[in-house]
């Protein structure tokens, strides 16, 4: 049986609750190892942030979610093994696109903490006790939300950066939430809004394949997509030193690139 694992740290509640990437290594090749399963490879998602939907193109954007769809793609894959179904979405949305992906290669989910789930079941006790489970830990993560959420306003208020993966384009130290701009991350997002201007008809696509023309790399050192390319005009704001939060704008304490 040819499995590969993902793993994902979406709240920093989740890392200090057990939730931690290693954890969840641990847990994927230990479950493996026990059922005689072959592991080709653990994916791995991390950030503060939940999974964004390109609503244009329907699909995740996650980059180690997309690098498993490429491998799920290209070698004879039976499972997906997760800790648990929420590591790989936490919304409906999501929950349908990832099935509508796993069922075009016949690929299943093994969710460790969900033994009898599966994407093909119709059993009604499966889906009431795997609906509990996802009802839970909805609960939860808005019980975070609200206790996170007064705090990050407020710096938000004051042009603070409130939390989230870092934009593309920026560093920040070790232990520190102050964004610093990074020079050679800068170049690149520079280079978009560059292209953007000179060629206003290109599609997101083309503009990517002149990115990569012109090698040019993500922020994980890989070659541009649609996806990365309207992740970065997208923030044309926040490059511009402008700060939005929920339904907060204000003057950045960060750096403007553009």
């Amino acid at each position: 049986m040819n499995v590969i694992g993902y793993i994902r740290v979406s709240t920093q509640g989740q890392a200090k609750e057990g939730y931690s990437l290693a954890y969840q290594q641990e847990e994927i090749e230990s479950y493996c190892k026990e059922q005689g399963w072959k592991l080709l490879h653990v994916f791995m998602d991390e950030g503060i942030s939940g999974a964004k939907v390109d609503e244009e193109a329907m699909e995740v954007n996650r980059q180690g979610f997309q690098d498993m769809l490429a491998m799920v793609a290209t070698h004879a894959v039976d499972y997906v093994i997760v800790l648990n179904t929420n590591r790989l979405w936490r919304s409906d949305i999501v929950k349908v696109l990832i099935h509508r992906e796993f069922k075009k290669f016949k690929v299943d989910v093994k969710a460790i903490e969900q033994p009898t789930y599966s994407i093909y079941k119709a059993n009604p006790n499966d889906f009431l006790v795997n609906g509990l489970l996802e009802l839970l830990d909805a609960y939860q993560r808005l019980e975070i939300a609200m206790k996170l959420g007064k705090g990050r306003s407020q710096k938000a208020r004051l042009g603070g950066y409130a939390g989230g993966r870092k934009p593309f384009g920026y560093k920040a130290k070790r232990g520190s939430k102050v964004l610093e701009v990074d020079a050679e991350q800068a170049i690149v997002v520079e280079r978009v809004f560059e292209l953007r201007e000179l060629f206003p008809h290109w599609s997101l696509s083309q503009l990517a394949y002149q990115m990569n023309l012109e090698h040019y790399k993500t922020q994980q050192g890989k070659s541009f997509t649609k996806t990365q390319i309207k992740r970065i005009l997208d923030r044309r704001a926040f490059y511009s030193g402008i700060y939005r939060y929920a339904d907060i704008e204000a003057v950045g304490l960060h750096q403007a690139i553009l």
